[in-house]
């Protein structure tokens, strides 16, 4: 996948995220970057369970990215002190 390709794949896995676990979202900037990392982190957890992961620019590959994403979320909230219900 190419740098814009990864852009808005994080951007959109961030946005959803964000949506998922505190409702309000960390900001553009953030939420590329931590669906990026989201990205690369659900690509890993799937491959780790025989799956694939991170695919391309495809719905498949958005899923993947929004489960990491929401796991990275979860710990920088608890690595940042800001806790939501």
């Amino acid at each position: 996948m190419g740098i814009i390709s990864w852009i808005i794949l994080g951007l959109i896995a961030g946005f959803i995220g964000s949506k998922i676990v505190n409702k309000t979202g960390q900001g553009m900037i953030m939420d590329i970057v931590l669906g990026i990392v989201g990205a690369v982190v659900g690509g890993v957890i799937f491959s780790a369970f025989g799956s694939a992961g991170v695919t391309g620019l495809n719905i498949w590959s958005l899923i993947v990215a929004v489960i990491g994403s929401v796991v990275v979320l979860w710990a920088y909230h608890q690595i940042s002190g800001k806790r939501t219900l």
